[in-house]
């Protein structure tokens, strides 16, 4: 265990055994890095009802124990000091020699203190799933951006990751799509939806459904052989999916995600299994028929005048609804996939829907206790008006275009440098990437943003590019000492506070990584990031590294501490998809 705070944690809670009884053990001793000292503990303030004693008298009892004066206190040194503040606050400053010790830990494991997940689990993601009879937006961005983060982190920490890409592919839309299929010729069809024009695709489609009845009856009756699963319908269903995946996999890659086809599990992958759903569901009494429809009742929803909610499983028609395939979905997730844990990256506004699943799945026994639902909500992405991201025309930004423009403003921002054309254009790719992952990963997931590529593309503050640069500035001084980061071993001497503080930095990045995967929070790693390309930014401007006076000691010493940031920082930028080029 490398991290201070775990550390101070672990250090205080027997601390407080010792002092007051195994049942104060598991008292959070709420530590918080402090401008006093290197961390604050106000455990005592919070303690001092429940003891009856003064806080400061109830500090002082913690100090003294972590501090060895108590009698029957631990032999082991406290790494550090302690000392009582003001009504009963407890000021913890580490060792220079324990955190220079720790730092050394770190620098010689591979994983650079994220220790691996015991016992690894089973770990489903369904993020993305755009609709396969529209093209790609600006609303898709979050989910695809935010489920890849989490992939990697779970996968970096050894649990089993299972993608899963619920695209819309399924469903009584199809019967026209197919049949626009066959007017416009099977040639036409697939390069309009290779190009990302599935809007206009599907509204030349919802006109012809709309204003000729002959096309109409048609395409019904296409939707009747494609729950049917007949040939010749599924042959035209694959081509127009196949030709759709096509134009996603094009942003998938131009966005750097790790998704791929074998990770597509739409709602086709379902169509057999809800017919069984529903029965088993109503076999059991778990669903009953309400107005003609077959309906969950889950307890704790109730609509107007308090009336229990319904979540459809059957509409009335007989068809089959989202809370049919989302049932379905959870089932074989547990059952097939074996999963612990479920995060469903979906946009907020479908808060009660999730909630009413997982509660309907868990009556049904399809989700029992031992295995995590999760709601991974995605807030909405603004434009400078605070309203929903459109174009002038008020449609929804492709999202294509948009990272085009990212990567155009990159490279503009670039522009005066001394690079080739080829050069320009792979840096310009990744700064507008990074910038465009960054902004959205750097906001609490449920929250909204403005989408501002001024802002994003900035050299400075909490951006993107700011991140990569720091990296690349790192890289610059190993060029000059012509030298390898890997080859920078020390050993670490803290003289200057900078020093100091740049190796505590560090020390947090393993429990930063754990925090982002139990929580689902990116943008704590994002924050973490920000705060250790800053502290190296101070450390940098105040710790010559290369220059002549700088003794060989203090110079080996300061080239590991770059080599380490420079590994933490690379290492954190990936679990988000940020690229990170050799130069900028």
């Amino acid at each position: 265990m490398t991290d201070p705070q775990l550390v101070l944690t672990e250090r205080v809670q027997q601390a407080l055994a010792a002092a007051f009884g195994t049942d104060y053990a598991d008292a959070d001793p709420l530590i918080r890095p402090s401008q006093f000292a290197d961390y604050q503990a106000n455990v005592a303030m919070s303690l001092s009802k429940r003891l009856r004693r003064a806080p400061r008298e109830v500090a002082q009892e913690i100090a003294d124990r972590l501090s060895g004066r108590a009698e029957g206190a631990r032999g082991d040194a406290f790494p550090g000091t302690v000392e009582v503040s003001g009504p009963g606050f407890l000021n913890i400053t580490l060792s220079d020699d324990w955190i220079a010790e720790q730092t050394a830990e770190i620098m010689a494991d591979p994983r650079s203190g994220v220790a691996q997940a015991t016992p690894p689990q089973t770990v489903v993601i369904d993020y993305s799933a755009p609709n396969a009879a529209k093209e790609m937006h600006v609303g898709h961005l979050r989910t695809t951006i935010v489920g890849d983060a989490l992939a990697r982190v779970h996968e970096h920490l050894g649990n089993k990751v299972i993608r899963q890409n619920h695209l819309g592919d399924w469903g009584t839309p199809f019967g026209m799509l197919i049949e626009h299929l066959l007017d416009i010729g099977e040639a036409t069809a697939v390069a309009q939806l290779e190009a990302g024009e599935g809007n206009a695709y599907y509204q030349a489609a919802r006109a012809k459904f709309d204003s000729d009845p002959e096309f109409n009856q048609r395409a019904r009756t296409r939707v009747v052989t494609l729950q049917a699963e007949e040939p010749e319908t599924m042959r035209l269903w694959h081509i127009f999916m196949d030709a759709t995946v096509r134009y996603f996999n094009k942003v998938y890659r131009q966005l750097g995600v790790t998704l791929t086809d074998d990770d597509i599990a739409g709602e086709s992958m379902y169509n057999h299994m809800l017919a069984r759903v529903c029965d088993e569901l109503q076999e059991r009494g778990i669903a009953v028929v309400s107005d003609g429809a077959l309906c969950v009742f889950p307890p704790g929803f109730t609509g107007r005048e308090d009336q229990p909610l319904p979540f459809m499983i059957r509409k009335s028609d007989g068809g089959y609804g989202y809370a049919t395939t989302d049932m379905a979905t959870i089932h074989y997730r547990v059952q097939d996939l074996k999963a612990d844990r479920i995060l469903y990256v979906i946009g907020a506004t479908q808060a009660l829907h999730m909630s009413m699943l997982f509660t309907s799945a868990r009556m049904a026994g399809w989700l029992p206790d031992h295995v995590s639902a999760e709601h991974v909500q995605i807030g909405s992405v603004l434009g400078s008006d605070g309203k929903m991201f459109k174009t002038r025309s008020g449609e929804s930004v492709k999202l294509l275009e948009l990272l085009d423009e990212a990567e155009t403003r990159a490279a503009a921002v670039l522009a005066g440098r001394d690079y080739d054309d080829a050069a320009r254009t792979e840096i310009g790719h990744a700064v507008g990437m990074g910038a465009v992952k960054y902004a959205d990963l750097s906001v609490s997931h449920d929250s909204e943003y403005v989408f501002d590529f001024d802002r994003m593309l900035a050299l400075t503050g909490n951006t993107g590019p700011y991140l990569q640069y720091a990296t690349a500035r790192i890289r610059s001084i190993f060029r000059k000492a012509d030298m390898a980061p890997a080859t920078a071993t020390g050993p670490i001497l803290l003289g200057h506070p900078a020093e100091r503080a740049l190796a505590l930095q560090v020390l947090g990045f393993g429990s930063v990584v754990n925090e982002v995967a139990e929580g689902s929070a990116p943008h704590k790693l994002a924050a973490y990031l920000f705060e250790t390309a800053s502290v190296f930014t101070t450390f940098y401007e105040n710790c010559p590294v290369l220059k002549d006076d700088v003794d060989p000691a203090t110079r080996a010493s300061r080239l590991a501490l770059c080599a380490l940031t420079l590994r933490v920082l690379e290492t954190g930028l990936d679990l988000l998809g940020v690229p990170v080029p050799e130069r900028m």
